[in-house]
């Protein structure tokens, strides 16, 4: 059969020949154009493949034959099969973007190399943690689905951060904005000043000044060494969101306010209740109070609403401002 599989090589130029695929037939046009000789019309040579790889694994071919095969590029595993197709799709989108930090949707030529990139990480991941057991001297259940130590240093080589201990769309961001400073270019630090291969750099490097201490030692050392980000100072934070229960607290404190100046808690239900907060200090200590409007009468409606999943001290509460809950 070595003459019908060079055959096929010279056409689509590799051996990785689907199932179901068969030698033009005898009335096929392609054949009578090509010359296939008549008794190989129709003949299964996606499944002799398989049929061969099988024989192969089970150690049942001539070696002549492993030979003859190898020659023409026979790869004898489905899975080293869909490494290669994986590993040529991820260089080639490396070679467009710059980078391995491909988003999951991202394609190559109409292959998922998003995806198969995300499995390569889970994979690597799982190789490390089976490391770390038998480093611990703990058992390991099963090396099955974790990334071989040869396949790990392909990927590294096209990209050294391509499996990053934290999440990928930081690495990527990361990445991005270097490059942009490396073409002495300014540090975008504003929402939608730059956007680059669908990232907004200048929102990402808000949200590292932001969110400062959420970052790892490393990410931190990355972003102020390489990058010049410094944390945002405490008057560039924005004010912390109130919990729930401060919301109520300061409903409350309105509904308070009301009953003290009204003497009951009759309130119209568009009533809008003006508190004064205290605020922050300035430099010489003072403190600078701020007003806040309160939609008490909505608030009041929503108490009587709530009445049975109200707790018994807010009951309470709202009980020694006279509280009508009908």
């Amino acid at each position: 059969m070595e003459h019908v599989v060079d055959r096929h090589l010279g056409d689509p130029g590799d051996l990785r020949v689907p199932f179901t695929y068969r030698m033009p037939g005898r009335d096929d046009q392609k054949a009578e154009v090509e010359g296939w000789p008549a008794p190989l019309a129709g003949f299964p040579l996606g499944q002799w493949i398989a049929d061969v790889r099988r024989f192969y694994a089970r150690g049942d071919m001539d070696e002549v034959c492993i030979v003859q095969l190898e020659k023409l590029g026979m790869v004898w595993s489905h899975y080293d099969v869909a490494w290669e197709e994986g590993l040529a799709a991820a260089r080639g989108w490396a070679e467009e973007n710059g980078h391995l930090l491909a988003p999951t949707d991202a394609t190559f030529q109409g292959y998922r190399v998003g995806i198969w990139l995300k499995n390569q990480r889970a994979a690597a991941r799982k190789a490390q943690e089976i490391e770390q057991r038998r480093a611990q001297g703990l058992p390991v259940a099963s090396a099955a689905g974790a990334l071989p130590e040869g396949r790990r240093e392909q990927l590294e080589d096209i990209d050294p951060s391509w499996c990053p201990a934290w999440p990928v769309e930081w690495q990527r961001c990361f990445h991005l904005t270097r490059l942009h400073l490396e073409a002495s270019r300014p540090l975008p630090t504003e929402l939608g000043e730059l956007v680059h291969q669908g990232e907004d750099l200048g929102r990402w490097v808000r949200t590292q000044r932001l969110g400062w201490n959420k970052l790892t030692s490393v990410q931190q050392w990355l972003c102020e060494q390489v990058l010049g980000i410094e944390p945002a100072a405490e008057d560039e934070k924005p004010a912390p969101r109130r919990s729930q229960a401060d919301k109520w607290a300061m409903n409350y404190e309105a509904a308070k306010q009301f009953y003290e100046r009204e003497g009951h808690l009759r309130v119209p239900r568009k009533h809008i209740e003006r508190i004064t907060l205290s605020g922050d200090r300035d430099s010489e200590g003072a403190e600078d109070p701020k007003v806040q409007e309160v939609k008490l009468g909505a608030w009041i409606g929503n108490q009587r609403i709530r009445a049975a999943t109200l707790s018994p001290k807010r009951v309470e509460l709202l009980a020694d401002i006279a509280m009508r809950w009908a």
